[in-house]
C-alpha cells in the first residue's frame, strides 16, 4: 500500500515579473489550519503596500484538504493556478503565498494565470522536497510483568518510542508505519494482558 507523502521540508522563495507587476512566491511547510492564518497574517504585515496576497494550501497525508484564494483577483486566476501546482507535484501539508506588486499594466486574465502559476514554480524548484511515511500513533498498556514481553517486541520490530511510563500500570507510546500497523498489532495482541489503543494523527 503507499503510505508516503511528499511535503516540503523548509520554506522556499520565487519571484515572476511581467509588464511591470511583480509576483513574489512564498512555500511553506504547514501541519494546520491555524498555522495557515498565523503566516498569512505575517505576510500580508510584510508586504502590507502589495495589491493581492493569493494563497493556496493541501493539508493532510490521506485525503488532504485544500482551499484556494484569488483575493480580488479576478476568479480562478490566481488561488487555482497555485494550488494546480500543488497537485501537479503532488505536494501536502504545504501554503503557497504569491504576493503581487501591481504594475500599472493589465495583464488579462491568461497572464494572470501564467503569472501566478510560474511564480509557485519557482518557490517549488527552489524547495527541498522529501517523501515521508504516514505513521500511526498506538498506546501499549500493559501491568509491570509484561513489560519485558512488550520491550522485546519493539526492539525486534525495530518501533519508534515516542514516550513511556514505567510504573505498576505502564505505558508505551510508539508509531509505526502505516502498511506494518496490522502485523504490530497482531503480534501486541498475542501477549496476554496488554491493551492498545489506536490514534491515527494523520486521519
Amino acid at each position: 500500500m503507499d503510505d508516503t507523502y511528499k511535503t516540503i521540508s523548509t520554506s522556499s522563495e520565487g519571484i515572476f515579473k511581467d509588464k511591470g507587476s511583480k509576483f513574489l512566491a512564498y512555500a511553506f511547510p504547514v501541519e494546520s489550519e491555524m498555522e495557515v492564518k498565523e503566516i498569512l497574517a505575517q505576510i500580508k504585515k510584510d508586504h502590507h503596500s502589495a495589491r493581492h496576497h493569493c494563497y493556496a494550501w493541501r493539508i493532510g497525508s490521506k485525503n488532504p484538504s485544500y482551499r484556494a484564494n484569488d483575493d480580488g483577483e479576478p476568479s480562478s486566476t490566481a488561488g487555482k493556478p497555485i494550488l494546480g501546482q500543488l497537485l501537479s507535484y503532488d505536494l501536502t501539508n504545504i501554503l503557497v503565498i504569491v504576493v503581487r506588486y501591481f504594475g500599472g499594466t493589465l495583464l488579462g486574465t491568461s497572464g494572470l494565470i501564467n503569472a501566478y502559476r510560474t511564480a509557485t514554480i519557482t518557490a517549488l524548484q527552489n524547495a527541498d522536497i522529501e517523501t515521508r511515511t504516514i505513521e500511526e500513533l498506538i498506546k501499549i498498556q500493559f501491568s509491570y510483568p509484561e513489560m519485558n514481553a512488550v520491550m522485546q517486541v519493539i526492539k525486534q520490530e525495530n518501533l519508534n518510542i515516542i514516550n513511556t511510563v514505567f510504573e505498576l500500570n505502564c505505558q508505551v507510546d510508539i508509531t509505526v508505519r502505516e502498511s506494518e500497523v496490522n502485523k504490530i498489532v497482531e503480534i501486541f495482541n498475542s501477549i496476554p494482558k496488554v491493551t492498545l489503543i489506536r490514534t491515527n494523527e494523520d486521519e
